[in-house]
């Protein structure tokens, strides 16, 4: 059987650097072939190309064996390949409705397409909600109806599980086995292992530029394809990592202190009623629920960015209910926001400036200090980059949640609110960023986490607070932590 997709000797270079290197790569139809690799590996870039974004520097596509030495978009389209982005590329000012239909001729057949697909996929976004009121989840799946609405060929599914809940997850991943028996070819492009043992029957492993590993799931070791992805200068300290990602053992190296950090009482805000719950110095605190329950609500509220209907909010026992967020971060409450590119990132500004950007600005512009705090987080995260003076634009996804982190770690929290901070990250780099929390705790920093994939709060959260429909529906303590507890909560029902 012939390939319905071929990458041949495909390479790319960007401000004269190599970022892709003679790239072979084939899909079936029927297919799930994953592509893995650390952030910064090209993978990104090798799927713009196909899907006509990018124009490759030299090499060759083969889609059902006609040859191309690159596409457009059109063509692509054309051909049945479909990309969906791991940043959503929507309309902010249309609606569902408009961005999922854009393009295609508008008739009753199409609606109602539409609404079988959405049934399909049990998604239950509102048609006429514009794409700016949507989270960064449902942004996502509109992307994926995109997708399907165009009866794509060949799926290109970047990250696309990055910011879905449990539940969403099994929905897509039915959804991509009908497509499969349908003959779609699937390039699967994620950093969750258990996932892609579930779905793909091959797997190609990409590090700085090129294809270092191919083979059959079936035949390849997680150790493998983890030491495959990890950068040659980074592999003698790997080890640890490796079965912290694979086990997260606890290692905290002092106790939870006796004070609240931060005390909320009754509080109700945008999408929240009524909530209560203490955070603790050198705590950490898992936040969970669906996409929808009020987590980045509340998140958002705490930090000052939304206001407060009702009830109180205390740090270090002194009330901030109707503080500005300039105040709160003075106080050392620092938040990641869940969309780095939107609300997190100055995207056209170098690292050094993202890297210090919550600092005090008298410490700005001091060129050599900046570059000392970047030379650290980079060594400590395994951002890659050329130099500190880089914009963060032209770093991958991945990359560029590093450096937000950076900055909020860098800012000195005493209460740090982190949204999704291992979206978009590589295998090996979420070991970094679980220690890192993990020692940012040890330093009696309390630490609130939000988290679409349940599996990071065993072994690294304290507490678990799970919200429904805007209402704390519960705790576990970490004795009684697990994915079947926190789900069935998450639903609705009560403590197991």
């Amino acid at each position: 059987m012939s390939p319905v997709l071929e990458a041949c000797r495909i390479s790319k270079q960007f401000s004269g650097v190599s970022v892709l290197k003679d790239i072979d790569f084939a899909l079936y139809a029927g297919q799930v072939h994953a592509l893995l690799g650390g952030n910064g590996a090209g993978k990104s870039t090798l799927m713009k190309i196909i899907a006509g974004v990018e124009t490759p520097d030299r090499g060759e596509l083969k889609i059902n064996g006609r040859q191309f030495a690159r596409l457009t978009p059109g063509q692509a389209h054309e051909l049945g390949i479909y990309l969906v982005p791991q940043e959503p590329m929507l309309f902010p000012n249309l609606t569902v409705r408009e961005n999922i239909l854009f393009r295609l001729p508008r008739s009753t057949d199409q609606e109602n397409r539409l609404r079988e697909k959405m049934r399909q996929l049990e998604c239950q976004i509102p048609l006429h909600a514009t794409a700016s009121t949507l989270e960064v989840a449902d942004q996502q799946m509109v992307e994926i109806l995109r997708g399907l609405m165009r009866e794509a060929k060949i799926l290109i599914l970047d990250e696309p599980t990055a910011s879905l809940t449990p539940g969403e997850t099994e929905r897509l991943f039915r959804q991509i086995r009908a497509l499969q028996d349908l003959g779609v070819g699937i390039v699967f492009i994620s950093h969750k292992l258990p996932e892609i043992r579930r779905l793909a029957s091959h797997i190609s492993v990409m590090r700085d530029g090129a294809v270092v590993l191919h083979g059959e799931t079936s035949r390849l070791l997680d150790e493998q394809l983890i030491n495959a992805m990890t950068p040659v200068n980074r592999q003698h300290t790997l080890s640890e990592t490796q079965k912290l990602w694979l086990a997260l053992p606890g290692n905290r190296r002092t106790e939870p202190q006796d004070f609240p950090v931060m005390r909320v009482e009754e509080l109700t805000g945008e999408g929240f009623i009524d909530l209560n719950f203490e955070l603790y110095a050198g705590e950490i605190v898992g936040l969970a629920g669906l996409v929808g329950s009020g987590r980045t609500e509340l998140a958002e509220t705490l930090y000052g960015l939304r206001p407060v209907r009702g009830g109180r909010i205390y740090l270090e026992n002194r009330e901030i209910s109707g503080d500005r967020t300039k105040s709160r971060l003075d106080r050392g409450l620092i938040y990641l926001p869940e969309d780095r590119q939107v609300s997190g990132l100055f995207l056209d500004a170098p690292i050094r400036w993202n890297t210090v950007a919550l600092n005090d600005p008298s410490l700005w512009q001091q060129s050599k200090r900046e570059a000392a705090v970047v030379e650290r987080y980079h060594r400590a995260l395994g951002i890659k980059l050329n130099n500190a003076e880089q914009t963060v634009r032209t770093l991958s996804g991945g990359n560029q949640q590093k450096v937000l982190l950076a900055r909020c770690l860098e800012a000195n929290p005493l209460l740090l609110i982190v949204d999704e901070p291992t979206r978009g990250v590589d295998v090996a780099a979420r070991a970094d960023i679980y220690q890192l929390i993990k020692s940012v705790a040890a330093q009696n920093v309390a630490v609130l986490m939000i988290s679409s994939d349940l599996d990071e709060f065993i072994g690294l959260a304290d507490r678990v607070l799970i919200m429904h429909q805007g209402a704390m529906n519960g705790e576990l303590h970490k004795s009684a932590i697990s994915v079947d507890r926190m789900m069935s909560m998450a639903f609705g029902g009560g403590h197991a």
